[in-house]
């Protein structure tokens, strides 16, 4: 991993994502300080005073040294930022940890991630958010913890909301144990209400879908398995969208997987309820008949479902209903993985494929362009959560993917820099491809090179 320390940076030739024009990005402690487009004129480049190296000549001549990136023939766009991604640490390191995961995002583009609570000690306190920022410190991309919001996460007793939102939680969430009781999702909702803080809710009737590893529909009938039915999904977004309207609370839907639930938010978003949603690449490139050919890499809650429901999620994405892309990045070990199908745990690897998956499928496809899509993964999940993100403009932290959206490459987990190789996407052909990723101005991740 390279990084620059002490010296500007200038990307030369690089077109934007938004505007489709070429510019040339001016980088100075850690933040970009200049953007000159097509047409404006190239920055001039002089001879530092000082130092007596190339410098940067803005406003004033510049006596540091300046680094050059030609980014020619790639385009360059806000880095991602993944709203939902399970690190695993405390606690399950065996499977990924803070450094492996924020590796992992780095070669994906992403250069922010948010790391769910279901770690051991579950990050229901103080202490263990303040450990996950710790560790943070030293990876190679900014990673934020999100809170619990029951003790445990076992959905009977709240946390300390506050307590968590001053360790550094940016946002409260029960995620793989949603909470079945509603007085307690009521109380949650209150209290978060009034400090302004998102609940992210993963909506499940755990009576309804049990440890069961498919949706519920041909495929289960056909294999003889109990699945897990859409409606179990939309009957709690159903509730919790109910109770948002009630409290007043900002609400975010994870992980949207059915034609139902994309209906249940836009007309909750119709009504005027504060009501946000993410979905997964696979939930708008993967059918649940995966399950056949991959086995448990297709295994994943909520499950894949139906080309159906695969078509509605997109329409949800286009007319934005859904706010957000975020890959849910799952890890799990391969001993794990190779348990049998109703023994293995759920969940997938993202954050190296999911850039590539939204160009494949959405981009690729016709139905959005590239400024749609960088919004969807990193400037509307950041301000869902109150944060910037997303901008390349003077001003904006240098958090930057340089990318061709035109390559074709072919998935192979054994270059992953997860630890773990559970992707569906394993032998799959995606084109676009992640190039270099900056995090503040410095270079961490050029291509394959570690």
């Amino acid at each position: 991993m390279e990084r620059i320390r002490d010296m500007a940076l200038l990307i030369t030739n690089a077109k934007l994502f938004d505007r489709q024009t070429y510019a040339d990005i001016l980088i100075e402690d850690g933040k970009i300080t200049e953007v000159k487009t097509q047409g404006d004129g190239s920055l001039v480049l002089t001879e530092g005073e000082e130092s007596g190296l190339p410098a940067a000549e803005s406003q004033h001549k510049r006596t540091v040294p300046l680094c050059s990136l030609d980014a020619e023939g790639l385009t360059v766009a806000p880095g991602l930022f993944d709203m939902h991604t399970h690190l695993r640490e405390p606690g399950y390191e065996y499977k990924e940890d803070i450094t492996t995961g924020a590796a992992a995002a780095a070669a994906g583009g992403v250069t922010t991630v948010c790391c769910m609570p279901n770690t051991s000690p579950v990050a229901d306190n103080a202490e263990t958010i303040r450990y996950i920022i710790e560790k943070a410190q030293y990876a190679r991309v900014d990673v934020l913890p999100y809170g619990a919001i029951t003790i445990g996460q076992a959905g009977r007793e709240l946390t300390d909301f506050e307590s968590l939102l001053r360790a550094g939680a940016v946002a409260l969430s029960d995620d793989g144990n949603p909470i079945q009781n509603a007085a307690i999702a009521r109380a949650a909702m209150q209290k978060a209400k009034e400090l302004g803080l998102v609940l992210i809710s993963h909506c499940e009737d755990a009576e309804l879908v049990g440890n069961y590893a498919l949706n519920e529909g041909k495929l289960s009938r056909k294999m003889g398995l109990p699945g897990r039915p859409a409606i179990a999904e939309e009957l709690m977004a159903v509730r919790d969208v109910m109770l948002a309207a009630e409290t007043g609370a900002k609400l975010h839907i994870a992980h949207v997987s059915t034609a139902g639930t994309v209906e249940i938010i836009r007309r909750a978003k119709e009504a005027g309820v504060a009501v946000t949603a993410e979905t997964c690449p696979h939930y708008f490139s993967l059918t649940e008949d995966e399950i056949e050919r991959l086995g448990t890499h297709a295994r994943v809650n909520p499950p894949l479902r139906t080309a159906a429901d695969v078509a509605a999620i997109i329409e949800g994405l286009k007319d934005g209903t859904i706010d957000a892309i975020a890959t849910d990045h799952a890890p799990h070990a391969p001993h794990e993985k190779a348990l049998p199908l109703m023994e293995a745990p759920s969940g997938m690897i993202g954050l190296e494929t999911s850039l590539a998956a939204a160009l494949t499928y959405l981009y690729h496809t016709g139905k959005f362009s590239l400024a749609e899509i960088m919004a969807l993964m990193s400037a509307t999940p950041a301000r869902i959560l109150g944060l910037e993100a997303g901008a390349i403009k003077p001003g904006a932290f240098a958090d930057i993917v340089i990318f061709d959206p035109d390559e074709k490459w072919v998935v192979d987990s054994a270059e992953f820099r997860s630890k773990a190789r559970n992707t569906p996407y394993a032998g799959k052909e995606l084109r676009g491809k992640v190039k270099c990723t900056l995090y503040r101005g410095s270079i961490v991740n050029m291509g394959n090179e570690d």
